[in-house]
């Protein structure tokens, strides 16, 4: 374990955390899984298709299984919506809308709904993000991922730094709320580099943005560019010092770390992806989306087949592509609700574990990380990792949930 550091600046954060929702949310995820290229960084279930797909299909398809998962959660209001990909800004505005109306019609939809897309700069047009914004989208994820050409080549991406600062400018002349994401740590990145790259995306950014340490994932060509070394990325102390200045430069600027890799001015946190870290039921639907809901007090795990024609046809056979419902135990859901909760900076509910799990957290281990400074209990009794743990935060989760 990493020995504490002074977190004075963490405290402060933390003061200005997330207010405690009044009712559960519900959210709907869709997952449209095409994109003009595949990066070679990327394991997510994204795929290239150069001769077409009927995209009318494809959303008939979504809001039948829209329809086939609001038979099994009558009743709930939907809080928020995001289409993720692969990359939703390929769809027509009216195919955005087609859904949208399908969503409303089998559920309540809540009047202040956060309605998310993903973009990517290649897709970005000032007439398609209006049309995106009459269907009903309210605020807009854009993969930027680098400010630098050199970088952006060598991530695959088929935009310019200049394309990426583009789109953010349309997105910010339309949407009210926006946010990007950057990959740091990236090869041969230095402190230096990334923190003048980090202050001049602040500058662009409005509200929020998601920083990710490059990750090496099995089964992507990085992955064998890697082993081969053709690809070298920071060390372990490299990635911490990235890791520190990315915390301290977003902070600084009133952007504080709400989760490991998520930073947002107080009240402008992304309310979908709150959801999935404080453990709250969503439906997933689209080729290999994941969902959590809960029927007659169970929670149930779904996924759908991954393989675009493969669920296409699933879908039309069956009115789902269900592959897994699975009927989680107390103990998995609880496990679930730990690896999540600790991802946030306001941490997680132990009462809530222990109403979960039917157990409390192993108090002795509990001590343990606490006097290793990896994590700490606040005033209102909520268990959090601290800006020391959150490097280790595997490590972390896997002690107190052994």
């Amino acid at each position: 374990m990493l020995a504490a550091r002074g977190d004075a600046a963490y405290d402060v954060q933390m003061s200005l955390t997330i207010p405690t929702l009044v009712a559960a949310p519900f959210a709907v995820y869709v997952h449209w899984p095409f994109c003009l290229s595949k990066c070679p960084y990327c394991d997510f279930n994204s795929h290239v298709r150069h001769g077409g797909y009927d995209e009318a299909r494809y959303v008939r398809a979504v809001e039948a299984e829209l329809a086939a998962n609001a038979q099994r959660t009558p009743g709930r209001t939907v809080s928020t919506v995001f289409f993720g990909g692969g990359t939703p800004s390929l769809m027509q505005p009216s195919s955005v809308a087609a859904i949208l109306d399908a969503i409303a019609k089998h559920w309540s939809v809540s009047p202040d709904v956060e309605v998310t897309l993903e973009a990517n700069p290649t897709s970005v047009d000032a007439t398609r993000f209006q049309g995106y914004r009459t269907a009903g989208v309210n605020r807009v994820s854009l993969g930027v991922q680098a400010l630098d050409d050199a970088s952006l080549k060598e991530l695959g991406r088929l935009h310019s730094a200049q394309e990426a600062l583009d789109a953010v400018a349309v997105a910010r002349s339309i949407f009210d709320r926006y946010s990007f994401d950057l990959i740091y740590a990236r090869p041969r990145q230095t402190p230096q580099e990334w923190g003048a790259e980090l202050k001049r995306a602040i500058a662009e950014a409005a509200e929020h943005l998601s920083l990710y340490q490059l990750t090496i994932e099995p089964g992507t060509p990085f992955f064998g560019l890697h082993k081969a070394g053709k690809i070298i990325t920071p060390d372990e102390d490299l990635g911490r010092d990235l890791y520190d200045m990315t915390q301290q430069v977003c902070a600084d600027a009133g952007l504080p770390a709400y989760e490991i890799s998520n930073h947002a001015r107080p009240g402008a946190e992304c309310r979908h992806n709150l959801v999935y870290w404080r453990g709250h039921d969503y439906v997933g639907v689209g080729p290999g989306a994941h969902g959590r809901i809960t029927i007659d007090g169970r929670r149930y795990a779904t996924e759908t087949e991954k393989r675009p024609e493969a669920w296409l046809m699933r879908v039309e056979a069956n009115g789902t592509g269900l592959i897994v419902d699975e009927k989680l135990t107390p103990g998995e859901t609880a496990d679930e609700y730990l690896l999540m909760g600790l991802r946030l900076a306001e941490g997680i509910d132990p009462q809530r574990f222990t109403a979960i799990a039917g157990r409390t957290l192993d108090p002795r281990r509990v001590s343990i990380l606490q006097g290793e400074g990896a994590v700490e209990t606040t005033v209102d009794g909520r268990l959090r990792v601290t800006q020391s743990g959150f490097p280790v935060l595997d490590a972390v989760v896997a002690d107190l949930a052994a």
